[in-house]
């Protein structure tokens, strides 16, 4: 039997120690893109973002500021429920010219979106940029009244009771908003400020417009805030030249005292 050159046999033996080291790289499992994450344990959770203005905002309706845009003021009044958006509607917004079109046309989507996303971070409409943002602005600040209002709420709750069971002038300050009243020119529709069972503000979110309204109501109006302040309660005179504006004024001021308890 002829004996294997040692030469042959190295040269055998480096090859089979090649191929192995060839074999054992290819049986190496691929790179997995999670592995990294894995190697320094769990990815961190993204942290969950808690919507505009749903800081625990109560319940009540609340009307928020009026955002100035180039085209007119915008200002929504929000009804809150458990936390969250069920109505929300324009009280203010662009008017005359192109700008009816245009609100008529934003201002539901701007409502319906307001309710589905549950706070202010809503998109602008196309086309009513402006009023969008407006009404966005208003949103918010009316968000965030409804959750100062839920805590000061919640702090007074806490608090121990008098013997007055919170009759009147037990219950602070209460800002609220009457039903709007219809008239022969257009709804009427007032906002009062009631501090210590006394009316200290009112305003009017609607009222007669248009035309020879706009002039009429420009002047009625500031006289009927005043009288209602003055007075005490709904009980005040017509303003010459305003009688229809001024009857809606009265009732939908009345109802709003009737939500304060008189």
């Amino acid at each position: 039997m002829r004996k294997s050159h040692p030469v042959r046999r190295a040269v055998l033996a480096g090859a089979a120690t090649v191929s192995g080291i060839v074999l054992l790289l290819s049986l190496k499992p691929a790179s997995d893109p999670g592995s990294a994450s894995a190697a320094g344990g769990a990815a961190p959770p993204v942290a969950a973002q808690s919507p505009q203005g749903g800081r625990g905002a109560g319940a009540g309706t609340v009307t928020g500021d009026a955002a100035r845009t180039q085209y007119g003021p915008v200002q929504v009044r929000v009804t809150v429920s458990g936390g969250k958006i069920t109505r929300a509607e324009a009280v203010q917004a662009p008017k005359g010219g192109q700008s009816d079109r245009v609100t008529a046309d934003a201002v539901p989507k701007l409502n319906q979106a307001a309710v589905a996303a549950g706070n202010a971070d809503i998109d602008a409409v196309s086309g009513a940029t402006y009023t969008s943002a407006g009404y966005a602005k208003s949103l918010q600040s009316a968000l965030d009244k409804a959750a100062a209002a839920a805590g000061s709420a919640g702090q007074e709750s806490s608090g121990s009771e008098d013997g007055a069971g919170g009759s009147g002038a037990g219950q602070g300050t209460q800002v609220l908003t009457g039903d709007a009243a219809q008239t022969q020119y257009g709804p009427v529709q007032v906002r009062v400020t009631v501090s210590g069972g006394k009316i200290t503000d009112v305003e009017a979110l609607q009222a007669p417009k248009g035309g020879r309204s706009d002039q009429v109501t420009a002047d009625a109006v500031p006289k009927l805030n005043r009288a209602a302040v003055a007075a005490g309660t709904a009980d005040i005179d017509a303003v010459s030249g305003a009688t229809y504006t001024s009857a809606g004024y009265t009732q939908s001021l009345q109802s709003a005292l009737d939500r304060a308890g008189g």
